[in-house]
């Protein structure tokens, strides 16, 4: 009923950038928080960024500014500009989104598929 789909992964050196996109579809009502989570092989999933509809972001502290989340409400996307990668970034990047249908009211969190980024030393 509603997916998301995540692009824009892939392998860069240390210090490169990449720009993560998520695009929405589906019978779609509203769209409340949009978010980035990220899980490395053996890891926990953790949040990486979240934004609200109004533009009020929160970052994962250790990213050190380092990341930059945005998204277009009409267009129902939201974007992770990934600047000065490290290896430690390395893993799966999985977008969410808090969403109410037009078959139900109250909100649900929906993941995309994933999208792997690698970063090299």
């Amino acid at each position: 009923q509603v997916q998301l789909v995540e692009s824009g992964g892939g392998l860069v050196q240390a210090g490169g950038s990449l720009r993560l996109s998520c695009a929405a579809s589906g019978r779609i009502s509203r769209i409340n928080a949009m978010g980035w989570y990220r899980q490395a092989p053996g890891k926990q999933r953790e949040l990486v960024a979240v934004i609200t509809p109004g533009g009020s972001t929160t970052y994962a502290s250790s990213l050190k500014g380092r990341f930059t989340i945005s998204r277009d409400n009409a267009k129902n996307t939201v974007w992770l500009q990934m600047d000065s990668l490290k290896p430690e970034d390395t893993a799966v990047y999985y977008c969410n989104g808090r969403i109410s249908t037009m078959a139900f009211g109250n909100e649900y969190d929906y993941w995309g598929q994933g999208t792997q980024v690698t970063v090299s030393s």
